[in-house]
């Protein structure tokens, strides 16, 4: 695993314009076992530890109806993480891989996401099942597992093309 700043042997790192044009917004914070990349999970596990997700007001409402879901896809920002490698060595191999080729949290947007199982909700906090990131990682959004959502509003022409 790469510790903070490191660069691999054939590892590529360039020089990143300055991030300003997103204007994202926090939604709340992970709350996980792990304080360092090196012991956290390199993929989330349905059997892993029990995680609480804390929603900051004003979004708490928007989490009614997500306990009729028993997975939800998890969208958080890997606050820790470097911008700037575009080939990496994920083995230390010196065999390298481009950035998009792989789910390392290396990334110019270190954008993470997991399908968690979800335990519970109490209130603004919902206690889930298989995340992989450090303690306090700012939470982006949530939505439904796109495998068990089925859309509520009515069917538009898009919806039913195929082919090329």
């Amino acid at each position: 695993m790469v510790r903070l700043n490191e660069i691999r042997e054939n590892e590529v790192a360039v020089t990143a314009p300055e991030p300003a044009d997103a204007q994202l917004i926090f939604i709340g914070r992970i709350s996980t076992p792990w304080t360092s990349r090196m012991e956290t999970p390199r993929q989330g596990r349905p059997d892993g530890p029990i995680c609480e997700i804390e929603i900051f007001e004003p979004w708490v409402q928007a989490l009614a109806g997500i306990e009729r879901f028993e997975r939800l896809e998890v969208l958080y920002w890997l606050h820790q993480s470097r911008r700037d490698l575009v080939l990496q060595s994920p083995a230390s191999s010196g065999k390298v891989h481009g950035t998009f080729a792989l789910r390392s949290p290396v990334r110019p947007n270190p954008i993470g996401t997991s399908i968690v199982l979800l335990e519970r909700v109490e209130g603004n906090r919902l206690f889930v099942r298989g995340l992989d990131c450090l303690d306090g990682t700012p939470l982006l959004d949530l939505k439904p597992d796109r495998t068990l959502f089925k859309p509520i509003a009515p069917p538009q022409p898009g919806d039913f093309q195929t082919g090329v």
